[in-house]
């Protein structure tokens, strides 16, 4: 049996995606920026597909600008935003410490440029506190970024109420919400955002396209220069095959939204029960306020990488952290963050279910997950030292 459940590393592209791509490749292949009639036809799908995503998230199309991903959009708007706040004197930027790190490395480089960044812990649940972003916001805060929901746990973060707290301190707000946005309502006048990050292969689109969302009136540097695509905030010809299909992507997934996570949620919570039962396991974050669909486990005296290769034999896919850093050995941050400890924090997996998935997929995860945990612990030797009383058990 086959079972792909790491649909917040990527998603299959969807049907109505694939069709809308092909059909533009095909009839609409001139460049936009032409000003002959083939140009323009593609203009007038450039802009078409402009205006869907507006509307979906409540905002106006000269707001959008097309990215090559949410990686490009974050990066963008948070350099955007701290140049621009440098100038007046503002040198400050208030963040988590689980933000994914196409924002936690911007603020890195930021740090060395002699910007002071603040990362807020998140508690035990993976949810920062609105309060604790208000307190730390002063006259020298350039820009506060929040992430809308956890791309490794799932949780949802008040993004909502920091805005509030932005807007009455006069301070630029940026969210990442490349795991949100096509899984939950997603509205910029309701979160208050400046700047905001999607990306098209989460919800069903293709691989190297996104959006930033960028208020009217916020600051908003190119990091491509060689062209004046875009209102000349993103050079480089559009991928107008990409586009088209992510406006189609988005479109289907928002009208389906509300069956997909009656379902996703009903087996999320058969699974979040089933691997409780496996002695010696925690799931990761706040079991409520996270996206359905997202279950992530720690499991005690197990390494990640092997329980992935262990589970990839039997046909499942899975991740064991954030899919940007699968390679790696460290433990994942977002989970050092919640306070797992290092040898814990190694033994994690994340399940991330799609609409596709079935009651079958679950019973089959919920067959094979201990399974293949046992027999990961049967050759772990910090497995032994638990189980000998050598090292005390944490979960």
């Amino acid at each position: 049996m086959f079972v792909y459940a790491d649909h917040a590393a990527t998603t299959k592209i969807s049907p109505c995606a694939l069709e809308a791509y092909n059909q533009t490749a095909w009839a609409f292949y001139g460049n936009p920026s032409s000003l002959h009639t083939e140009g323009q036809h593609a203009k007038e799908v450039l802009e078409k597909s402009r205006e869907t995503i507006a509307t979906i998230l409540n905002a106006t199309p000269r707001e959008i600008y097309f990215t090559s991903g949410g990686s490009e959009a974050d990066n963008q708007a948070i350099l955007s935003a701290a140049y621009a706040g440098a100038k007046k004197g503002k040198k400050k930027i208030v963040s988590t410490a689980i933000e994914h790190h196409a924002v936690l490395h911007t603020l890195e480089k930021l740090k060395k440029e002699g910007f002071e960044i603040v990362l807020l812990p998140v508690g035990q649940e993976g949810i920062v506190k609105a309060e604790d972003v208000a307190n730390c916001i002063g006259e020298d805060t350039a820009l506060v970024s929040v992430m809308l929901a956890n791309n490794e746990i799932g949780t949802l973060q008040p993004v909502e109420e920091i805005g509030k707290i932005c807007r009455e301190k006069g301070v630029l707000f940026h969210t990442d919400a490349v795991q949100a946005v096509g899984h939950i309502p997603v509205d910029v006048a309701e979160i208050g955002c400046d700047y905001l990050a999607l990306s098209a292969h989460k919800f069903g689109g293709p691989k190297g396209v996104g959006v930033l969302f960028a208020k009217r009136g916020a600051p908003l540097t190119p990091l491509i220069e060689g062209g004046a695509q875009e209102s000349g905030k993103r050079a480089g010809t559009e991928d107008l095959p990409a586009i088209a299909a992510m406006a189609a992507a988005l479109k289907a997934s928002v009208a389906d939204m509300g069956a997909t996570n009656a379902l996703l949620k009903k087996l999320q919570t058969k699974l979040i029960e089933g691997l409780s039962r496996i002695p010696h396991s925690a799931l990761n974050g706040d079991r409520e306020r996270r996206l359905a669909g997202n279950v992530s486990f720690c499991f005690e005296g197990c390494e990640g990488e092997a329980l992935l290769l262990y589970l990839d034999d039997e046909g499942i896919c899975a991740s064991s952290g954030s899919a940007c850093t699968s390679g790696s050995l460290d433990p994942s941050h977002v989970l050092l963050a919640i306070g797992r400890v290092h040898d814990v924090a190694h033994g994690s997996l994340r399940l991330t279910l799609g609409p596709e998935n079935t009651e079958a997929d679950v019973d089959y995860l919920l067959e094979k997950i201990p399974e293949v945990v046992e027999k990961v612990r049967s050759f772990s030797p910090v497995w032994r030292d638990l189980k000998e009383g050598k090292r005390q058990f944490i979960l």
